[in-house]
């Protein structure tokens, strides 16, 4: 079928646009009638268009049996044009695709093999599944405080000591733009005879240049989970699972997806996909060029301003980064004494400007092909404008963050049995020894500082705790304020 298609085709957009010419009206859902019922006061905010373009896929877009194949077409068409066997489309996230990835490869009673800085997602998914996850140690910067990919040589190592395990996963591109030795891991896992999953949630723009990082799919990887929303050019929720070779059963991992998904995905969110593949294809290595000169010089104007240091080369090397994507940036603001979230709330208030990423000492940047000057000078002179003004800004409470070994905390159960089993709630001061029933993540970027079935200790606790006052956010934990912890009844 894939010598057949034509990457010119955009199968959801033709289909939206016929769905219109055709004058179509359906008795069924949504129930908004293409924007007809939709009250004055929400168009003039969202318009009419969202809703005249939200029409049911099967029934609605193409007939009760989908004869017409717009899915599966789309699909292919992505296929073909990253390099993949065969990919499937999500409306729910690269959160459930990576659920539904790791269901896929290793079932609901076997284990895997994973770094401990995985986005909650990941850990979501052993709490759904029952797996046994055997972490990698990532390789962390006491210094900055930020943790990068494992190495080939620390999969090996966990995989001689697992050989048993079902299969493995890496995050690359990390939050913070930095990129694992894909093609190493994958080979590590080869040997075995298991696959190798790519959390690549911020890498959907990867196969459409060779100025980015190594692709997963042309690394080896056996399935690779993009979201289009983050680095391309789609609807927030938009999500491609990619697989390649014959490591992991595809027709099996579609079930997955199909079981864990919506069954009444937003056409909205597969035509922007759809949209976006055919705009890579036809102008993605031009754009992509454009924008990497744009961020380079941005990074540049950025280095020049007092007080805000780019990282660069010091996150690659030996003990970090195999890889950087040149469209993303890190900024160090300790200089300017005030924390990251002092820096993100600042330009929110005074220049209107949000960014992705903030901690206690950094900011995210990340460039897409659709900035210009115009944007990249408004967030310059907002950066300058921050470090005026630094000094004016409270001291920071400081977040007392422990030495990276005492970070990596003992796992003691499986992470489905301490969420499911009998728990309580008790006060923080108590909570050092006990087994964590919930997770709790810093978010932005989601990474979990404790995830259900580790053992809590004072350190990590107190390191959560300062974070709170210095403007960290715990979206997941019962009590928010960290006052109380939930906790295995033992």
């Amino acid at each position: 079928m894939s010598d057949e298609l034509d990457q010119a085709d955009a199968p959801f957009l033709d289909a939206l646009r016929d769905y219109h010419g055709r004058d179509r009206y359906g008795f069924s859902p949504p129930g908004h009638r293409q924007g007809r019922g939709i009250d004055a006061d929400t168009l003039a905010v969202l318009g009419k268009d969202p809703f005249r373009d939200d029409v049911l896929e099967s029934g609605g877009l193409d007939d009760r049996t989908s004869s017409n194949g717009y899915l599966p077409t789309a699909e292919a068409l992505m296929a073909q044009a990253v390099h993949a066997d065969t990919v499937f489309f999500s409306t729910c996230g690269s959160s459930l695709s990576v659920k539904a990835a790791m269901l896929a490869v290793a079932g609901v009673d076997g284990g895997i093999i994973m770094p401990r800085d995985a986005h909650k997602s990941v850990t979501a998914g052993l709490v759904f599944s029952g797996l046994q996850p055997y972490w990698v140690t990532p390789r962390f910067d006491a210094d900055q405080h930020i943790s990068h990919p494992a190495s080939p040589e620390d999969y090996r190592a966990v995989w001689q000591e697992h050989p048993d395990a079902a299969g493995a996963l890496v995050v690359s591109p990390t939050p913070y733009g930095t990129c694992a030795d894909i093609e190493g891991i994958a080979a590590v896992c080869h040997e075995f005879g298991k696959p190798l999953i790519v959390d690549e949630a911020w890498g959907a723009h990867l196969p459409f240049s060779e100025l980015l990082p190594t692709w997963a799919m042309n690394a080896g990887a056996d399935v690779c989970v993009t979201s289009v929303h983050k680095m391309g050019l789609g609807f927030e929720q938009g999500s491609v699972l990619h697989l390649k070779g014959d490591l992991v059963d595809h027709d099996h991992l579609w079930a997955c997806a199909d079981m864990l998904m919506t069954t009444s995905p937003n056409v909205l969110i597969y035509a922007a996909m759809d949209g976006w593949r055919r705009h890579m294809v036809r102008d993605g290595a031009g754009l992509i060029r454009s924008a990497v000169d744009l961020a380079d010089r941005t990074r540049d104007r950025i280095e020049a301003i007092d007080g805000i240091h780019v990282l660069r080369d010091e996150l690659l090397g030996a003990e970090a980064s195999h890889q950087l994507d040149p469209m993303r940036m890190l900024l160090d603001v300790h200089e300017l004494g005030i924390s990251g979230y002092q820096g993100l709330d600042w330009l929110r208030e005074h220049h209107r400007i949000d960014l992705g990423l903030s901690d206690h000492r950094h900011l995210g940047i990340d460039i897409s092909v659709a900035d210009d000057a115009f944007t990249t000078d408004r967030l310059v002179h907002g950066l300058e404008s921050l470090a005026a003004s630094a000094s004016e800004l409270p001291r920071s409470p400081e977040v007392r963050i422990p030495d990276p070994s005492k970070l990596l905390l003992e796992s003691v159960v499986t992470p489905r049995r301490a969420f499911f089993g009998e728990c309580e709630n008790v006060p923080a001061e108590e909570a050092a020894g006990r087994i964590a029933a919930e997770q709790a993540t810093p978010y932005p970027p989601g990474v979990p500082a404790y995830v259900p079935g580790e053992r809590l200790t004072a350190e990590v606790i107190d390191y959560l705790r300062s974070g709170l006052e210095a403007g960290m956010v715990l979206p997941d934990p019962t009590d928010g304020s960290l006052g109380t912890i939930r906790v295995m009844v033992e």
